[in-house]
């Protein structure tokens, strides 16, 4: 049995640039995009690389923990975040009437 390796459908053209896109980032961003808590693509992860790299001067460490604020605050703002926060912190304080 060969599976689908044989199969005679290509990928979408939007699939292979976003695939392309992916390949051309740089290895350190390819890291943290395995990594990351959203999904980025390819083109707006490269913008925020670039953006973080100038702001630290070029050091990758830095920018890498540039990112990861940045992602943080996307998701602090996100409202299903902020619900499902309110709804721990909720939890947390134990049943009511106690």
């Amino acid at each position: 049995m060969q599976g689908n390796s044989r199969t005679r459908l290509g990928l979408s053209p939007a699939t292979r640039n976003a695939m392309a896109d992916y390949d051309r980032c740089p290895p350190a961003l390819r890291r943290w995009l395995a990594d990351a808590k959203l999904q980025w693509s390819p083109a707006s992860a490269r913008r925020a690389w670039r953006r973080a790299l100038l702001k630290s001067w070029g050091r990758e460490s830095k920018a890498l923990e540039l990112m990861d604020r940045i992602e943080d605050e996307r998701l602090a703002r996100d409202p299903l975040v902020q619900a499902l926060e309110r709804r721990t912190a909720g939890s947390e304080q134990g049943p009511r009437g106690s």
